[in-house]
């Protein structure tokens, strides 16, 4: 009888105990999303950020207007994206309405170029005096000039295309084919241009050969592209601890931003000074290169009561 009683009560105090850690690797589980979502951006030493614009759903593409202010797409599907203008005193109203994922923008022949990347639709331009379809495309997604072309590219499963639009001869050439999840082209001053594919975690330079070396690797969901005289800025465009990477013009890669929701776009609003995308916290952020001084900045895009 002491044998069996000893027994229960060994087998109720291992019940018990696996019950508790049962319980604790719940709770660990439910933990460790909250603590992604709630855990703050960082900033690696040399740079420092600060929110810039809130409250702004699915935020995904930014462009100063050359005027102090910034154009922002929504990306919303089903034709209830948007592009808002933000003025001063953070005034925002909307631009064009009806889009489908309007994900990409830039500047382009006195205007500004735009994407969509739910499905067919075109890739539109708009100026002061209103906006016209450039031409049709699949899931485009980013966008970037060299001045004279537009240059496009299909975010596809194995079958995207880099397209390249001639505004002379209203002309597409496809430059590359069966492209998998190529969110990201960029243009650097020099000529050179770059483009992602999220599936691969790469991103690769465009040769005019054809073989495309890869320059980044390992990346998680590397999305936007952005390359200037700072060198090449790629943003992850990861769910949970995404990371603003800068790959020098000597080489070296550095995490400027981490622990990120999916950031899109980076854009320079003036030398050292940057604003990210961040969607999975419906925000903007103010990226500063602390080595610069506020008194050396050109384009300034400062809202009175922005980041409230």
């Amino acid at each position: 009888m002491r044998g069996q009683a000893l027994s229960l009560l060994l087998d109720r105090a291992a019940a018990r105990w696996l019950l508790t850690a049962f319980a604790l690797l719940l709770l660990l589980g439910a933990g460790i999303p909250a603590w992604h979502h709630l855990y703050p951006a960082s900033a690696s030493e040399g740079w420092r950020y600060k929110l810039f614009l809130d409250d702004i759903e699915r935020v995904s593409a930014l462009l100063p207007d050359g005027r102090g202010g910034l154009y922002i797409s929504q990306e919303l599907q089903d034709g209830k994206g948007r592009i808002l203008h933000a003025g001063p005193g953070d005034r925002r109203h909307a631009v064009e309405s009806g889009l489908s994922k309007p994900d990409g923008m830039v500047r382009y022949r006195g205007g500004v170029a735009f994407s969509q990347e739910q499905g067919e639709h075109p890739v539109l331009w708009m100026n002061d005096l209103g906006t016209r379809q450039l031409f049709s495309a699949d899931s485009v997604e980013g966008l970037a000039s060299d001045g004279h072309f537009l240059y496009a590219i299909e975010d596809r499963h194995g079958d995207g295309r880099l397209l390249r639009y001639d505004p002379e001869t209203d002309s597409i050439t496809t430059l590359r084919s069966g492209l998998d999840e190529a969110e990201a082209i960029a243009s650097c001053p020099d000529g050179r241009m770059y483009y992602s594919e999220k599936t691969f975690g790469h991103v690769r330079e465009l040769h005019a050969d054809g073989r495309d070396p890869v320059v980044l690797d390992g990346l998680r969901e590397p999305g936007f592209l952005l390359c200037n005289q700072d060198g090449l800025w790629v943003t992850e465009d990861a769910t949970h601890l995404a990371r603003v990477l800068l790959l020098s013009p000597q080489g070296r890669l550095s995490t400027v931003l981490s622990h990120l929701r999916s950031p899109q776009t980076i854009v320079e609003i003036s030398p050292g000074r940057y604003l990210v995308a961040e969607q999975g916290r419906n925000r903007v952020l103010e990226l500063q290169d602390e080595r610069i001084s506020s008194a050396a900045s050109g384009l300034r895009v400062d809202f009175t009561g922005a980041g409230r």
